[in-house]
C-alpha cells in the first residue's frame, strides 16, 4: 500500500528477459479479473488443467450467472449491466468448453435460456432488448425485434455440439446456421469466424468440410485475412471496424485441428504466429483491436485477448515459457 499522500508511481513493466508467458502472467495478476486469473492459472500455472483449476473457474464463473439460466454482469465486457445475454452466455459456454466442463444440469440451464430468447427462426440475436437501460458499446445496437444472427448463433452451436449436448433447441439453431453459412456471400472476418466456430463442431463433417472450402475460397478472393502482416496497407478494413482492425489467419485458425485451417499455406501461417508472438506488448499482455469506447472495457479485454493468443501459440507448438 502507498503511503498516505504519496504521489503515484508508474507500475514498472515486466523484465523484458523473461518469457513471454512470464511476462503474460505478470500482467494477468496486474490488470485481469479474478474469472481471467483463475483462466491463466488453470492453462498455464503449476497444476494446470487438474480438477482443482478447474473447480476454480467453476466458482469464478458463477459469479457472472443470472438467474433465468443465462449469464450476465459483464461477462462480456463491451455489454454491462446485471441482465443476461446470448453474447454474455456464449462467452461462459466457451470457458467451460475450455476446462473440459461443458456439460450436465448447468448446461442444460443455458440451453433452457437459449431457447428463451431465441428468434422465431430458433436461432440467437446479438443483443436481447432487455440490454436496453444498460451501457454498452455503441456499435451493438439494441432494437426491439432483434434478428437472428450468425455471430452469436454459430459459436454456441459448433461448440454444443463439439461437447454431445443435445437438446431439442439445438435442432432449429443446426438448422438456421446450416442455412446462413451455405447462403454467405459477400461477408466480414467476425461473421466467417462464426461460421467456422459452428462447422468446427457440426456433426455432419462431409457436409462442414465442403462448406468450409468453400468459405476459404470467399476469404481470399474478398482479402479478409490479412496473410502478410507486414504490408497491412495491402488489405482493407471491413465497414464499421475499427481503424486498423486487421483480421490475421491465426484468427480464423485458432487450432491446427480448425477445417480454416487448409485455407492458409505454411508460409502464411507461420508469418501469422510470427506476429502474433511479437504482438505482446511491453507491459506482458497483448492488444484489443477492436474499437474501444470506455476505459474499464478495455482494461477487462486485454487479459481475455492475451489468454487466446497464448493458448492459439501454444496449440501450434510455439515455446512460450
Amino acid at each position: 500500500m502507498a503511503e498516505t499522500g504519496a504521489s503515484p508511481e508508474a507500475v514498472p513493466s515486466p523484465d523484458a528477459a523473461l518469457s513471454p508467458l512470464a511476462r503474460a502472467e505478470h500482467f494477468v495478476w496486474l490488470t485481469a479479473r479474478v474469472l481471467e486469473q483463475r483462466r491463466f492459472a488453470y492453462h498455464f500455472l503449476d497444476g494446470a488443467g487438474g480438477d482443482p483449476a478447474a473447480d476454480a473457474v467453476e466458482t469464478a464463473l458463477t459469479s457472472y450467472a443470472t438467474v433465468d439460466g443465462g449469464y450476465g454482469f459483464a461477462l462480456e465486457p463491451d455489454l454491462r449491466g446485471p441482465v443476461s445475454q446470448p453474447l454474455h452466455t456464449g462467452h461462459a459456454l466457451g470457458v467451460l468448453d475450455s476446462i473440459r466442463r461443458c456439460g450436465g444440469q448447468r448446461v442444460e440451464r443455458v440451453c433452457r435460456y437459449l431457447t428463451s430468447v431465441s428468434t422465431p427462426e430458433g436461432a440467437l440475436p446479438a443483443i436481447h432488448p432487455s440490454q436496453r437501460g444498460y451501457p454498452s458499446a455503441p456499435f451493438v445496437p439494441i432494437v426491439d425485434d432483434p434478428p437472428s444472427e450468425l455471430l452469436a448463433t454459430g459459436p454456441v452451436v459448433g461448440l454444443l455440439h463439439r461437447n454431445e449436448v443435445w437438446h431439442a433447441w439445438l435442432f432449429r439453431a443446426t438448422d438456421f446456421c446450416w442455412a446462413a453459412v451455405e447462403s454467405l456471400e459477400r461477408s466480414h472476418p467476425y461473421e466467417i469466424r462464426a461460421a467456422i466456430a459452428f462447422l468446427d463442431g457440426v456433426p455432419d463433417r462431409p457436409r462442414a468440410r465442403g462448406a468450409a472450402d468453400r468459405l476459404g475460397r470467399l476469404v481470399r478472393e474478398q482479402r479478409l485475412a490479412a496473410l502478410d502482416p507486414a504490408d497491412l496497407d495491402a488489405y482493407p478494413v471491413s465497414p464499421g471496424y475499427a481503424q486498423g482492425e486487421h483480421h490475421f489467419t491465426h484468427d480464423f485458425a485458432k487450432v491446427p485441428e480448425s477445417l480454416a485451417r487448409s485455407w492458409f499455406t505454411d508460409a502464411e501461417m507461420e508469418r501469422s504466429l510470427d506476429f502474433l508472438a511479437r504482438d505482446q506488448e511491453a507491459d506482458g499482455g497483448w492488444p484489443v483491436r477492436w474499437r474501444q469506447w470506455a476505459p474499464g472495457t478495455a482494461l477487462e479485454s486485454r487479459p481475455i485477448v492475451t489468454i487466446v493468443a497464448l493458448r492459439t501459440l501454444l496449440a501450434y507448438g510455439r515455446h512460450i515459457d
